[in-house]
């Protein structure tokens, strides 16, 4: 190829990319508005060239590949499917038909910091049985709204119909999927909160229960302790406690029990070895945001690293699934998404090298534990001290994501705890 014809090449891509900074952009009203993903397929053209003129890292020898990074093979796989079997237009199509999509804008309430409207996508499926519960569900990094799709039917038409059903709201965080990114810098998890009980309110749910992980753990015990008399209970599978000095010296003296020295190490050993990007996210997202912008294999790359080591059965990461959550980071860009672990840490909710104070939660919680995250084991009286958690399920099986990887291991965790709720209250 000619230097005049790159010129041309890049001048087209560039173009294109400037249309397509958020290809399609949705529609945002007062009123929730039926949304279908429809990407601009110029974008899609120029992802699958940034894909083909992906630079590989060269392998090194002897080294322990695993303990740095996704080994280079990874890469090479997955930008190969990438390039010449993915198909995006199939994977929409599939969305559009399983998960009902919305958008709406939501008015700010008297707590927010910043009195404009919130644009929101979300799915929402409304159960056809007459004494369902609204249940909120939110999803973390770098996950997004599609980890719902392998509970929700179960969740609002279960097939026995002794178990309880819910009415699921499903919303994208700002900068993730199809939620536009925050225009101006202070939006945390606590803004999310806030965000997240209007979008509730808007759709006529005044009091509901909520699920939730990762990001979305911490922003659910934002929420039910800011609004208390809407949030009737929660199951989480992501409640941060983490060690006080007691408990470390206890340790240091052996006196603490098996479970406690399973979160102590698991939690010192995550902050060791496998913190570093949340370290980066918050420190310098910004740094980060301008080489994973422009690399969708580097991006894919670098939120695999924390999928394949989150899970109990890595083969659930097929080449399409990897790339289908990177390209809900990839479509409207990461940075956003970075961003939110660097207004976390503004919240309290984590430093550089530990979890933080988060609010004492008054209402009815649950914990689901699973033994491929970090806070599995988590002592019943440790989780007390920050919330009433008032149930625990420790399960064998699992990891991380568990409404997408171990649907059958969450619902009955969900089932047996929020499905003791009614619209009159709690029932313990």
């Amino acid at each position: 190829m000619s230097g005049a014809m790159r010129v041309i090449v890049f001048v087209e891509l560039l173009a294109a990319v400037c249309v397509a900074t958020f290809p399609r952009r949705p529609s945002f009203t007062d009123q929730a508005q039926p949304f279908r993903i429809d990407v601009d397929p110029e974008f899609i053209d120029y992802t699958c060239q940034k894909v083909s003129l992906t630079r590989f890292v060269a392998p090194l020898e002897a080294v322990d590949v695993l303990a740095e990074g996704p080994p280079v093979q990874n890469s090479t796989a997955i930008a190969a499917y990438w390039e010449h079997e993915y198909d995006w237009f199939a994977v929409q199509d599939r969305l559009n038909q399983r998960l009902q999509q919305f958008t709406m804008n939501i008015r700010p309430g008297p707590e927010w910091t910043r009195p404009i409207d919130l644009p929101l996508h979300f799915v929402h499926h409304v159960s056809p049985r007459p004494d369902a519960v609204p249940l909120l569900f939110i999803h973390g990094w770098p996950g997004s709204f599609i980890e719902v799709e392998n509970i929700i039917d179960d969740l609002t038409n279960p097939t026995n119909e002794t178990l309880p059903a819910f009415h699921v709201v499903a919303p994208s965080i700002p900068g993730y999927g199809f939620s536009p990114a925050p225009s101006t810098t202070g939006f945390g998890y606590i803004a999310c909160a806030h965000a997240f009980n209007g979008l509730m309110q808007q759709l006529g749910y005044s009091r509901y229960v909520m699920q939730a992980g990762d990001a979305g753990g911490i922003i659910m015990r934002y929420q039910a302790h800011f609004y208390p008399e809407a949030v009737l209970a929660g199951l989480n599978n992501f409640w941060l406690v983490y060690p006080n000095s007691t408990d470390l010296e206890r340790y240091a003296m052996n006196l603490t029990t098996p479970d406690e020295n399973h979160v102590i190490e698991s939690m010192t050993g995550f902050v060791a070895h496998q913190w570093g990007y949340g370290q980066i996210q918050q420190t310098r997202p910004l740094r980060l945001a301008h080489a994973m912008t422009d690399s969708p294999v580097g991006l894919a790359m670098w939120m695999f690293d924390g999928m394949f080591a989150a899970v109990e059965n890595p083969e659930i990461w097929t080449p399409e699934t990897v790339i289908t959550w990177t390209m809900m980071h990839w479509i409207q860009g990461p940075y956003a998404a970075f961003r939110l672990y660097h207004e976390g840490s503004k919240d309290g909710a984590f430093t550089i090298d530990s979890f933080e104070d988060l609010p004492f939660v008054d209402r009815p919680m649950a914990i689901s534990e699973f033994p491929k995250d970090i806070w599995y084991r988590t002592p019943l009286n440790w989780a007390q001290r920050t919330g009433n958690v008032q149930t625990r399920y420790v399960h064998s099986y699992g990891g991380h994501f568990p409404a997408w990887e171990t649907p059958h291991e969450l619902l009955p965790d969900i089932w047996d705890f929020l499905g003791r709720i009614s619209e009159g209250g709690y029932s313990p």
